[in-house]
C-alpha cells in the first residue's frame, strides 16, 4: 500500500480519467467473456434453523446473561438463549446457500462476538442445523425444538 498526502492523486494518474464502456470511441468495444462460470447455477439462499450449545467455566449470571443480550443485539436474528452459571443453548435462523455454509458460520458465531460482546470463554460442544422444512417438520409431530417463545434471553 502506498501513502501520500490526504486529497494528493497518486503518481503518474494527473491526466487520467475513468471511462465508462458507454463513453468508449467508435469501433473500440470491450471483450464479450461470455457466461461466467457458476452465475446460472448460483443456489438460492434458504433458511436454516441452528441450534448452538455452548459450555465452559462458571461465570456470574447477570454477566452472562447481559453478553447475550449483547449478542442478539450484534446479531439480529437470535431468536432465543437460554443459559445457566457453565453452559448456554442459542437458537437462530441463518439464512445460507447449503448446510456447510450455515454450519461455517454458526462455529464463528460465538468467537467473532467474543469480543464485541463480551462473551464467557466457552467453546462451542454441540452443534445441530436443519432445514426449514425438517424444522416445521418436527414441530408439527410433536418432537424437536418447540418453536421459540417466548423470543429472548432466558435462564434455564
Amino acid at each position: 500500500m502506498r501513502r501520500g498526502r490526504p486529497g494528493a492523486l497518486p503518481r503518474g494518474t494527473a491526466g487520467r480519467t475513468l471511462t465508462s464502456v458507454g463513453d468508449m470511441p467508435v469501433g473500440r468495444s470491450v471483450p464479450d467473456r461470455g457466461p461466467q462460470p457458476g452465475a446460472d447455477e448460483r443456489e438460492a439462499s434458504r433458511l436454516w434453523h441452528v441450534t448452538l450449545n455452548l459450555s465452559g467455566a462458571e461465570a456470574p449470571l447477570p454477566e452472562v446473561r447481559r453478553a447475550l443480550e449483547q449478542l442478539a443485539h450484534d446479531h439480529p436474528f437470535l431468536l432465543t438463549s437460554r443459559y445457566a452459571a457453565d453452559h448456554a443453548e442459542i437458537r437462530y435462523w441463518e439464512e445460507a446457500r447449503d448446510l456447510h455454509d450455515a454450519a461455517a458460520i454458526a462455529l464463528r458465531l460465538w468467537g467473532e462476538h467474543k469480543a464485541t460482546a463480551k462473551l464467557p470463554p466457552w467453546e462451542i460442544v454441540g452443534l445441530e442445523v436443519i432445514d426449514r422444512e425438517t424444522y416445521h417438520l418436527r414441530v408439527s409431530e410433536g418432537y424437536g425444538p418447540p418453536p421459540a417463545t417466548p423470543v429472548g434471553v432466558h435462564p434455564y
